[in-house]
C-alpha cells in the first residue's frame, strides 16, 4: 500500500519499480515467509528423525510422531499425568488423537494406565523407559554432537528451546487472532 508521502512525491523504491514503502513491507512478509519456512522444514525434519529414531533405535517400529512425543512427555517430571494436561502441555487440541495414542502405547505395554476413581493418569513403564533410555544415547550421539558443525554448543540448547517455545505461544496467538476474520 502506498503511504501519503509515497503516493505526492512518486519516489520508487530501491528496486525502482515499487514504491519505498512496499519495498520495506516485501522485506517484512520475506522475512515472515522464511521464519515459516525454516520452522515448516524443522518440523518435518524433527518428525522424520523421532519417527526413524524410535523405529530404529528403540525397536518401536510402529510409532508415530504423537506415540513418540507422548513417551517422552511421560517420561518428563516422571508422575501419572492425566489425558487433559498432556494434551495441554503438548498443545494439542484434539484429545481423541491423544487418546488413541494412549491406547495402542498401553497395549504394547510402553505406558501404564491408573484408574483413580473417574480419572486415569497415564505413566511410562519400566519397558517403555528402557525403550527410551536408547534411543536417549542415540540422540545424544548423533545430535548434541552435530552441535559443533552448527559452532554451537550445550550452554545455547535452553536459551533455543525457550525461543521455539516463545514462537509457539506467538503463532498460537495468530492462530487465534486469525480465526476471527
Amino acid at each position: 500500500m502506498m503511504n501519503r508521502n509515497t503516493a505526492s512525491t512518486g519516489k520508487k523504491g530501491a528496486t525502482g519499480s515499487e514504491p519505498a514503502g512496499l519495498d520495506a513491507l516485501h522485506a517484512k512478509s520475506n522475512a515472515l515467509e522464511e521464519i515459516d519456512f525454516g520452522i515448516a522444514s524443522a518440523m518435518h525434519a524433527f518428525q522424520r528423525w523421532i519417527v526413524t529414531a524410535m523405529r530404529s533405535t528403540a525397536d518401536l517400529h510402529d510409532l508415530s510422531v504423537i506415540d513418540a512425543m507422548l513417551l517422552g512427555q511421560l517420561r518428563y517430571r516422571a508422575n501419572g499425568k492425566r489425558l487433559a494436561d498432556i494434551c495441554f502441555v503438548l498443545n494439542i487440541e484434539d484429545t481423541h488423537v491423544v487418546s488413541y495414542s494412549l491406547r495402542k502405547l498401553v497395549a504394547r505395554g510402553t505406558v501404564i494406565a491408573e484408574r483413580h476413581g473417574k480419572e486415569v493418569t497415564y505413566s511410562i513403564s519400566t519397558s517403555g523407559e528402557q525403550h527410551l533410555s536408547h534411543f536417549d544415547e542415540v540422540h545424544e550421539r548423533l545430535l548434541l554432537d552435530a552441535l559443533s558443525t552448527l559452532q554451537l554448543n550445550r550452554s545455547v540448547l535452553p536459551e533455543l528451546a525457550q525461543y521455539l517455545r516463545k514462537m509457539s505461544g506467538l503463532y498460537d496467538q495468530a492462530a487465534r487472532a486469525a480465526s476471527s476474520f
